[in-house]
């Protein structure tokens, strides 16, 4: 004898929640949030850590704007 406990459809909704879950992960290890800065947000933060000197910096700013 089978019992009715109330989980009718509990397994579809499952079936389609983990590749859903799984695609939306995939998709955010994905990002590339590099994309998102502008040339000003790079170039102070190549100031910031030293990677470029005073001179440089003002030279490159300047040609961006």
């Amino acid at each position: 004898m089978m019992y009715d406990l109330g989980f009718h459809g509990f397994g579809m909704w499952i079936g389609w929640f983990i590749p859903i879950l799984i695609i939306l992960v995939i998709f955010y290890m994905f990002q590339n949030k590099d994309d998102k800065l502008s040339a000003k947000d790079i170039l102070d933060k190549k100031y910031a850590n030293g990677e470029i000197d005073d001179e440089e910096y003002k030279k490159k700013r300047d040609a961006i704007k």
